[in-house]
C-alpha cells in the first residue's frame, strides 16, 4: 500500500488539514471522511473558526508536511525507534529458548521426573506469548504504543527476574507464564509502530530488522543457555537476561516516543479544548478525525478489546495467513528441538559446543534478512511503477516464493547428512538454509499485514501471534516421539514433504488471490 492509500486507511486522512467543521456518525466508520471529502471544505485553523454549537471541529495534521506526524519525523528518529522496538522484540524470545539447555538441570534440582513437566518449563512461555497480545495490542490502540511497550517490558523484566528465585516447579511455571505475557508485547505492537513511522516504500528494511530480532532469540538463547548450564547455575539464565533488559529499557525511556496517530491527535485536541474560554463563547465539541459523534469510552474499550478476536474470526485474509504461518512456525520449533540431539547424540559434542551450531541458523537468517529487506523495497517500487504508481500489499509477497522452495531443501540436507560419517558442516549448511527461508517468509507476511492493516496492524499481528504461538507450543510436544520412531532423515523428510505440498503453492496462491480475499475483509478493505 502506498502513502496515498495509507492516508485513506480506516478513513482518516493522515495528512489532512488541522480542523474541519463537520460531524462523523460512527466511530466504527471513519472512512466516510476521506481525503476528497475533507479537501472539499474551506479549511481554517480551530482558533480561527467561528464557534457554532451545531458543528464539531475535527482535528487532524496541519498539513502533509506536519512535523508532528510520525511519518514526517527525521530518518534518525525513525531508526532510533525501530532499533529500540527491535531490541524489545529480541530480548524476550531469548528468554523463551535460553532455558531449554538448562531444563534438565532445573528438573534435577526440583526433583521433577515427568518429561511433560520438564518440557512445560520452556513451552509455557510460548503459550503466554500467544495469549498476551490479544489484550496488549488493543490496549496500545487505546493508550498508545510507547506506554504499553514500556510497561509490558517492565512487567516482563520483573517476572523474569523472579524466575531466578523460584523455589518450586509451580513457582517457575507461573513466573515464566507471567514474564511471557509481558514479553509478548513487542512482537505484535512493534509492527504497528513501524507502520506508524515508515511510509510504505521505505518500510522493507525496517521490518527486516524488526522481523529478524525475535527470530534471533531462538538462536542466541540456546547458545548462551548451554554455556550457563555447563559453567554456572541455571538461575543465571534469568538473571543475565534481566540485566540486559534493564539496558534496553533505559534506551526505551530515552528514545521511544509515542507514534500512534489517534493518540497524538487526541493530545492535540485536548490542548485545543484547554484554550477555549466558556465565558466568551459556548464550548465547542472538538474531536479528532478518528472520533465519531457517539464516541464513548465504554464503546471504545469494547471495540478495541474484541478487535483481535474479530480479526481472527471474520477476516479471511487473517485466517489464511494464520493457518500458513502456524504451519511454518510449528515446523520451525519441531526442527529446533532436534538440534541439540543431533550434535550431542550423533556427533558426541558437549552441551556448550553443541549449542554453537545454532549460529548456523542465525547466519542464514541474518544474511537473508539483509538481502530480503532490500529486495522487498526494490520489488515493491517496481511493481508499483507497473501499476501506475499505486501500491498493493500483495506486492510484498514475491519474496515468499524462493523462501518456500528453499525451506524443504534445507530440511532434506539437515536430515540426511546428520550422520557420524558426514562432517558436521553439512547439517549446518542445511540449518542455515532453513533459517534463511524462514526469515523471507516471516518478513513478507509481516510487511503484508502492516500494509493491509496499517491503523490496526497491532491487533492484526496479535491475531497471527496467537495462532503461531499455539503451534509453537503444541508441535514440539510430539517431536521427540516422531524423531525417535523415524530418525532424523525420515523425520525431516516428513516436514519437507509437508512444505512441498502446502508451503510452496501457498505464496503463489496468496499473490494471485490475495487482493480478492483482502477485499472480502472488513478491516483490510478499509486499509
Amino acid at each position: 500500500m502506498d502513502e496515498t492509500q495509507e492516508r485513506q486507511s480506516a478513513a482518516p486522512n493522515a495528512d489532512a488539514p488541522s480542523a474541519v467543521p463537520t460531524s462523523l456518525t460512527s466511530t466504527d466508520q471513519p472512512e466516510q471522511t476521506d481525503s476528497a471529502t475533507i479537501k472539499a471544505h474551506e479549511v481554517k485553523k480551530v482558533s480561527d473558526c467561528p464557534v457554532n454549537a451545531s458543528d464539531a471541529y475535527i482535528v487532524d495534521w496541519d498539513s502533509p508536511e506536519d512535523p508532528a506526524n510520525p511519518k514526517n519525523w527525521s530518518i534518525k528518529q525513525k531508526w532510533a525507534i525501530t532499533l529500540v522496538v527491535s531490541s524489545y522484540a529480541f530480548i524476550s524470545p531469548v528468554s523463551s529458548s535460553m532455558m531449554a539447555p538448562a531444563a534438565e538441570n532445573i528438573a534435577r534440582e526440583f526433583g521433577v521426573t515427568s518429561k511433560t513437566v520438564t518440557a512445560l518449563f520452556t513451552s509455557i512461555y510460548v503459550l503466554a506469548y500467544g495469549l498476551g497480545p490479544l489484550t496488549l495490542a488493543p490496549l496500545c490502540e487505546m493508550y498508545g504504543r510507547a506506554r504499553i511497550l514500556q510497561l509490558s517490558n517492565l512487567f516482563y523484566m520483573a517476572w523474569n527476574l523472579g524466575c531466578g528465585f523460584a523455589q518450586t516447579p509451580a513457582q517457575l511455571i507461573v513466573f515464566r507464564f507471567l514474564s511471557g505475557v509481558g514479553g509478548s508485547a513487542a512482537p505484535s505492537i512493534g509492527g504497528g509502530v513501524l507502520g506508524d513511522v515508515w511510509k510504505a516504500e521505505q518500510r522493507g528494511q525496517a521490518v527486516g530488522i524488526y522481523t529478524l530480532a525475535p527470530l534471533l532469540g531462538p538462536v542466541i538463547g540456546p547458545v548462551c543457555g548451554a554455556w550457563i548450564a555447563e559453567k554456572s547455575t541455571w538461575r543465571w539464565v534469568f538473571w543475565s537476561t534481566s540485566i540486559v533488559c534493564v539496558a534496553i529499557q533505559t534506551l526505551g525511556f530515552l528514545y521511544l516516543k509515542e507514534t500512534f496517530a489517534p493518540v497524538l491527535l487526541e493530545r492535540k485536541a485536548q490542548r485545543i479544548r484547554a484554550t477555549m474560554d466558556p465565558e466568551k463563547a459556548a464550548v465547542q465539541d472538538v474531536r479528532t478525525i478518528y472520533d465519531g459523534a457517539d464516541r464513548e469510552w465504554k464503546n471504545i474499550v469494547q471495540k478495541s478489546l474484541i478487535r483481535p478476536f474479530a480479526l481472527s474470526f471474520y477476516e479471511p485474509i487473517i485466517q489464511v495467513f494464520a493457518a500458513y504461518l502456524s504451519l511454518i512456525y510449528g515446523m520451525l520449533y519441531i526442527f529446533l528441538t532436534t538440534l541439540p540431539s543431533i550434535f550431542e547424540g550423533v556427533y558426541g559434542e558437549r552441551v556448550g559446543i553443541a549449542g554453537l551450531h545454532y549460529f548456523a541458523l542465525g547466519i542464514g537468517m541474518s544474511a537473508m534478512a539483509q538481502l530480503g529487506a532490500r529486495f522487498l523495497d526494490i520489488s515493491y517500487k517496481r511493481l508499483c511503477a507497473r501499476n501506475g504508481g499505486v501500491g498493493k500489499p500483495e506486492y510484498r509477497l514475491p519474496m515468499m516464493m524462493p523462501g518456500s522452495i528453499l525451506l524443504p531443501v534445507g530440511l532434506f540436507i539437515t536430515g540426511w547428512t546428520a550422520r557420524p560419517s558426514v562432517h558436521w558442516i553439512a547439517p549446518d549448511i542445511g540449518i542455515a538454509i532453513v533459517g534463511g527461508s524462514m526469515i523471507t517468509l516471516f518478513l513478507s507476511i509481516q510487511t503484508y499485514i502492516i500494509d493491509a492493516f496499517t491503523l490496526h496492524a497491532a491487533s492484526a499481528l496479535a491475531a497471527l501471534a496467537f495462532f503461531r504461538s499455539m503451534a509453537g507450543f503444541g508441535f514440539p510436544l510430539f517431536a521427540p516421539a516422531m524423531y525417535s520412531a523415524l530418525g532424523y532423515g525420515k523425520g525431516d523428510t516428513v516436514l519437507a514433504c509437508v512444505t512441498i505440498a502446502i508451503g510452496i503453492p501457498a505464496p503463489f496462491f496468496f499473490y494471485r488471490y490475495g487482493e480478492r480475499i483482502r477485499n472480502a475483509s472488513r478491516y483490510a478493505k478499509k486499509a
